[in-house]
C-alpha cells in the first residue's frame, strides 16, 4: 500500500514528518500555556522585588536548560514545563492588577486575540515564500535592540509604554511566522520541545503587549 502524498499550498511534496512534528509543538506549547496559566493562580499576592528577580534569573537558566537537554527528550519537557510555571508567577503580579482594576476583561481580549492570530499567521507561513532563516535573524537582532532600548528607557524615558508594545508585537509576530516556517521545513534540527519553546514565548510576549495596548498602553 502506498503511503498517502501530503501537498503544501504550492504543490510541493511536505515530508510526513511535518504533520507529526507541528502537532506535537502545538500539544507541547498549549500544555505551556495551561500550566503559565496554574502559575499565575498558585503565585503568592505578596509575589514581587527579590522573588521576581529570582524569578527572572530562574527563567534565562532554564530555557538555557532546555536547549542544553535536547538529547534527553523527557528532561528537556520537564525543564520547559517548569520554565512555563515560573513565568507564570512572573507575570502574576501584572495579571493581578488588570484584576484588582477592573480590566479583567483586557486579559480574556488579549488572550482570544493572541491564539486567532497566531492561527492567522501559522496559516498565512504555509503560503510564504521568503528566506525565513535571514528574516529570523533580522527580527531576533531587531528583538536584542529594543530590549536594550527597554532597559535604557527605564532610566531615560525616551520610549513611550505604547510604542514599545507595539513594536513588541510586530517583532514577535514576525517571529511566529518565522517557526511555523522553520517546523513546516521539518524544523530545522530542533526538537519538538525547542520548536515548542519558540511558539511558546512567541505567544506569550505577544499577549502581555495586548494586555498593555488594551489597557491602553501606561505601564
Amino acid at each position: 500500500m502506498n503511503t498517502p502524498t501530503i501537498l503544501n499550498a504550492r504543490g510541493q511534496v511536505v515530508p510526513q514528518v511535518v504533520p507529526a512534528l507541528l502537532s506535537r509543538v502545538l500539544a507541547i506549547a498549549s500544555l505551556g500555556f495551561l500550566v503559565t496559566a496554574v502559575g499565575v493562580l498558585l503565585a503568592p499576592p505578596f509575589f514581587s522585588g527579590p522573588m521576581f528577580w529570582v524569578c527572572v534569573i530562574a527563567s534565562f537558566a532554564l530555557i538555557f536548560g532546555v536547549r542544553a537537554t535536547r538529547a534527553n527528550a523527557l528532561l528537556s519537557l520537564s525543564l520547559f514545563l517548569a520554565l512555563t510555571f515560573v513565568l507564570g508567577f512572573e507575570i502574576s503580579p501584572w495579571m493581578r492588577m488588570l484584576i484588582g482594576s477592573g480590566h479583567s476583561s483586557v486579559i480574556f481580549n488579549a488572550a482570544i486575540t493572541t491564539g486567532v492570530g497566531m492561527g492567522m499567521l501559522g496559516i498565512g507561513a504555509q503560503f510564504a515564500t521568503f528566506n525565513y532563516r535571514r528574516v529570523g535573524g533580522i527580527a531576533s537582532a531587531a528583538l536584542l535592540g529594543l530590549v536594550a532600548i527597554g532597559i535604557l528607557s527605564m532610566f531615560f524615558h525616551f520610549i513611550q509604554p505604547g510604542v514599545y508594545s507595539v513594536l513588541t508585537l510586530i517583532i514577535f509576530s514576525v517571529l511566529v511566522i518565522v517557526d511555523f516556517m522553520r517546523i513546516r521545513s521539518g524544523g530545522d534540527g530542533q526538537t519538538a520541545v525547542e520548536l515548542a519553546l519558540s511558539i511558546y514565548l512567541d505567544g506569550l510576549n505577544i499577549f502581555l503587549a495586548l494586555t498593555r495596548l488594551f489597557r491602553g498602553g501606561r505601564d
